[in-house]
């Protein structure tokens, strides 16, 4: 910081979270899904869904990797990163009211508008999150970072929901889905106006380097993280397509076990892969080891807890009849409002606790916990039990978003701040593309219930990749958790 840290600094450089995610938990449980249900019906729907989420999320992975790297060689009076979050707001506050006019168009047509705009939105959102994201490595010392993440986790996780709860959710469960999306643009605006007065210095960038080479080996990383995706996913139609017919337990097993293991294999290939060719010689370095085996651990994690709050309006409209359409919002939103104040009673603590101790072991706990209140919500035999799982499940985030990022901004190089943590979008734009364009057949073919097991199992697969990450400054022989 320019000057001393103050309470008010941890807040600037935060906010924009709360705008990123309220827009991220607006859309995708409940304005895609639902209007994909009212263009396609409800054969298809889950793997239209998936295809939608898989194109929009790598057009924000490329976007996000590439404004990184644009950012961290920017030189502007308004220092590095804030240009980009008020041209990126900008943009996707245009974008999401074009979305809110699709509301009233029917047939298969929909489809192509809302993939359209879907993916220029991504795009805005990821100019301007990345930029976001580098203010703590940019502006924080290391000493304060778990504080810092922890109020990023506040503005990031449960204050969005609590907003979608109790604002944009309810508006689009009466119906109203372009007056939710008109305040959502608003509360954007806010935010970014916020954030404009975080005292970024002016900085002088290093233009010694090619430009195009990395520009590259970003588009290379797509293609080739997309080529997984996308052959896993004939994997499965392929498999899927073999034990069709009349259900019992051993096609229903025979379902579970292929998407579980082709989320793990698109996981752990498509970010060794991806970053390999991203990183390109530097990849075989010590701290990039780690880097790419917690990118792995973040893309498991963040796949199965993206995806069941991305399905989890129709896994409500299949497990109790009584809610349909847009009437299934309004449990979606209370779930994402017990979730959001459990996640507020755990982010801060997990900070406070990344700060003085260990962070893999809390990262531990949090899969621990994510893979019980999955077990929670499948089990749920009314929606009271669903709402009190989704706390346990909002306690699991708290926790890993705290301790996950306040890990992974001590693996990464000051100098390349930005583009490292664009490449880190592997996992958050990825988790959306490998969960909905997987999870979509094989909840089409045998229901939301084995869909949100498999993503239960995914919690507990992404410690053997946390296994491989070292901290800086542990011992060599550390017990690995």
């Amino acid at each position: 910081m320019p000057h001393s840290l103050k309470g008010l600094d941890y807040v600037r450089i935060n906010i924009h979270f709360f705008a990123l995610s309220a827009r991220s938990q607006t859309l995708a449980p409940l304005v895609v899904p639902l209007l994909v249900q009212q263009f396609v019906g409800e054969d298809i729907k889950g793997a239209t869904y998936g295809t939608i989420r898989l194109w929009a999320l790598l057009a924000g992975l490329l976007a996000q990797a590439f404004f990184g790297m644009i950012s961290d060689r920017t030189r502007s009076r308004w220092g590095r990163r804030r240009i980009y979050i008020a041209a990126g707001t900008i943009l996707e506050g245009i974008v999401l009211l074009g979305m809110g006019m699709l509301a009233g168009i029917q047939g298969r047509e929909g489809v192509s508008l809302l993939l359209t705009l879907y993916v220029l939105s991504m795009v805005a959102s990821n100019a301007s999150n990345v930029a976001t994201l580098s203010f703590i490595p940019d502006l924080v010392p290391e000493e304060h970072r778990g504080l810092a993440s922890g109020v990023k986790v506040w503005f990031e996780v449960p204050l969005p929901l609590l907003f979608v709860a109790l604002v944009t959710g309810r508006l689009i469960a009466q119906g109203q889905m372009m007056t939710a999306l008109i305040v959502l643009v608003g509360c954007m605006l806010v935010c970014m106006m916020i954030t404009m007065t975080v005292p970024e210095e002016p900085w002088v960038a290093d233009e010694s380097r090619a430009f195009w080479k990395p520009l590259a080996r970003l588009v290379g990383m797509t293609a080739v993280f997309a080529g997984v995706i996308l052959g896993a996913g004939a994997g499965v139609k392929a498999l899927l397509s073999l034990i069709q017919g009349p259900g019992s337990a051993s096609r229903f097993i025979a379902g579970g076990g292929i998407g579980l293991a082709a989320m793990a294999l698109s996981v752990g290939a498509g970010v060794w892969l991806g970053l390999r060719v991203a990183l390109g010689g530097a990849f075989h370095s010590d701290g990039n080891h780690s880097f790419t085996w917690w990118v792995i651990n973040r893309l498991a994690w963040l796949t199965a807890s993206n995806n069941i709050g991305g399905f989890l309006l129709f896994y409500f409209q299949e497990k109790f009849p009584q809610w349909r359409g847009e009437h299934a919002a309004a449990p979606v939103a209370g779930v994402l409002f017990i979730a959001g104040i459990f996640t507020l009673s755990t982010a801060l603590i997990g900070g406070w606790l990344a700060d003085h101790m260990a962070k893999k072991p809390l990262v531990v706990w949090s899969s621990l916990l994510g893979a019980l209140g999955t077990a929670g919500v499948i089990l749920a035999p009314a929606p009271g039990w669903v709402y009190a799982s989704g706390g346990m499940f909002g306690a699991a985030v708290g926790l890993f978003y705290a301790a996950s990022w306040a890990l992974g901004t001590r693996l990464v190089s000051p100098a390349r701040t930005g583009a490292l943590l664009g490449l880190s979008n592997l996992a958050g734009a990825g988790a959306g593309a490998v969960g909905a364009y997987l999870g979509g057949p094989i909840a089409d073919q045998f229901g939301y219930t084995l869909l949100l097991a498999i993503l239960g199992a995914l919690f507990l697969l992404s410690n053997l990749a946390l296994s491989q990450v070292r901290e800086p400054g542990a011992s060599i022989s550390q017990p690995q958790h």
